[in-house]
């Protein structure tokens, strides 16, 4: 595959993807799953699924419907969830399930043909534009910055709510900033994994780096290489059996996690 990179701009585009997703999603793997985040981040992933019907339906980019989407909806989760007014849960089910309804009902109101959805619902790597490079690039140096912005902060929010907030950190902000940046997060995997197997991504990578860290650092800068090692595996699998690269790239991840799972509870007996 290495002599086939050198010669196709389809590869290159796809690794350049699988570098920046690894780094998005080393860093706010980690954050969703200690904070225990995941069914959340999978309602606001599934909402952007009718930002992209509603790109298609009024004439723009579907990736820019998919972000105001899943902005709008982590806005929503983040308002609810600090009132405690209603059960979290049943919203994000709630808006979930709107999301991949309106989607349907979006494209379902195009003229002629509705357009082919799967690459936004299972990823398509190998198809991505040197445009989705450069918004994922932007999504990253983002996530980066913020993380860097807010390092000891986070710490503290992770650790302990209530600690933050006698510390005098303000976690309404990190919070609100956190569900912003789980969007997205979202936003930028939904080329390379899609809407549907994107959770895997950020979960997935972030618990096998939890198996062998214990600190913060360690489990970021050991889930993005991880990350990485699980997109360029996946993406080599999936060129040379002509299989889906988003889905080959999930199956990777899990797998191997399912494998050190094993391998280290083992050794603790």
């Amino acid at each position: 595959m290495l002599d086939a990179v050198f010669k196709y701009q389809f590869l290159q585009n796809a690794l350049a993807i699988g570098l920046l997703s690894a780094l998005i999603c080393g860093i706010m793997g980690v954050i969703i799953t200690e904070k225990k985040l995941l069914m959340l981040s999978g309602g606001i992933a599934h909402t952007a699924y009718g930002g992209v019907g509603l790109g298609y339906l009024i004439g723009i980019q579907p990736i820019i419907g998919a972000l105001i989407f899943s902005t709008a909806s982590a806005v929503v989760i983040g308002k609810i969830n600090r009132t405690k007014r209603v059960q979290s849960d049943v919203v994000i089910a709630l808006l979930w399930s709107a999301g991949m309804a309106l989607g349907i009902t979006f494209t379902g109101l195009m003229p002629g043909y509705p357009p082919d959805m799967n690459s936004y619902l299972f990823g398509n790597i190998l198809s991505v534009s040197h445009s989705d490079i450069l918004v994922l690039a932007v999504l990253s140096f983002i996530t980066l910055s913020v993380y860097i912005i807010f390092q000891n902060d986070w710490k503290a929010y992770l650790f302990d709510t209530a600690f933050a907030e006698i510390s005098g950190i303000n976690t309404a902000v990190l919070e609100y900033t956190l569900l912003i940046l789980v969007a997205l997060c979202v936003v930028a995997l939904i080329k390379a994994v899609g809407i549907i197997l994107c959770l895997a991504l950020l979960s997935a990578p972030a618990a096998s780096a939890a198996l062998f860290s214990k600190t913060l650092k360690g489990r970021i800068i050991l889930s993005v290489i991880l990350t990485l090692i699980f997109n360029l595996t996946g993406l080599t699998l999936s060129y040379y059996f002509g299989i889906a690269s988003g889905a080959t790239i999930v199956l990777v991840a899990i797998l191997t996690y399912f494998i050190l799972l094993f391998v280290t509870k083992g050794k603790c007996k």
